[in-house]
């Protein structure tokens, strides 16, 4: 039987969730999820920058058939889709490309909205584009780590965003297991993480920099808006 969240008591689910999955290990956490959601309720998305490959080769060991979406802003840097390819290969994963309105995404680039409307090019390219696929899960898989960042040191493994639950199940790993997972199953690193880029998004916005340092600089923004609570299902 699958867990089937009501907006009604969603907070006290989340919290219950936590309690059940905080004490799991990565793999029993991914692997007990599907024990509570549906397959096609479980939304995973995925940039493919520099830290990914250790998520996505969790899910492809423990959930081969998950599908995984990839936002294609159409501002990727070419290495970028050339990782994300080599990954798909490698792990076998069912890739669905999502692709933001031709005609937004054209006024974009006519107007170089990255430049002064940083938060409304990452709306238009990034969030528009997934809101409606997001309206019809349940569940939205999500890698982030709480060493990255401020924001993400407060999440836990369950959070409650907007009408779909976030679930991050490596929220609490450390760098030193991160590292040694890759090195351990031979994973290939982002190719311009050996030029300086310690996280990769869309090539307007994205510099060389330790950690997300080199993201929207002097922009003062840190995250494109998928994280943070965007998201409310329409119909709700």
């Amino acid at each position: 039987m699958s867990y089937k969240p009501d907006l009604l008591v969603k907070k006290a689910s989340v919290g219950v969730l936590n309690e059940i999955f905080t004490p799991l290990s990565i793999e029993e956490r991914i692997r007990t999820l599907y024990k509570y959601f549906d397959e096609d309720k479980v939304l995973f998305t995925s940039s493919f920058g520099t830290q990914s490959a250790f998520l996505l080769h969790l899910i492809s060991t423990t959930q081969p058939s998950q599908k995984v979406h990839f936002i294609n802003t159409t501002y990727h840097f070419k290495e970028t889709i050339e990782y994300r390819d080599q990954l798909v290969k490698l792990l076998g994963l069912n890739i669905i490309e999502v692709l933001p309105h031709k005609g937004q995404n054209t006024l974009t680039t006519e107007e170089k909205w990255w430049e002064d409307h940083p938060k409304m090019c990452c709306t238009i390219n990034k969030i528009a584009p997934l809101e409606p696929i997001v309206a019809k899960h349940d569940v939205w898989i999500s890698g982030l780590k709480s060493y990255q960042t401020d924001f993400r040191s407060r999440l836990r493994v369950f959070e409650e965003q907007g009408d779909v639950i976030k679930f991050h199940p490596i929220i609490d790993v450390t760098e030193a297991e991160y590292l040694g997972h890759l090195l351990y199953h031979k994973l290939p690193r982002h190719p311009l993480e050996s030029e300086g880029y310690g996280s990769i998004g869309c090539t307007h916005c994205t510099l060389k920099g330790k950690g997300r340092e080199g993201r929207w600089v002097g922009k003062n923004k840190t995250e494109c808006g998928l994280h943070p609570n965007y998201f409310i299902k329409k119909n709700a």
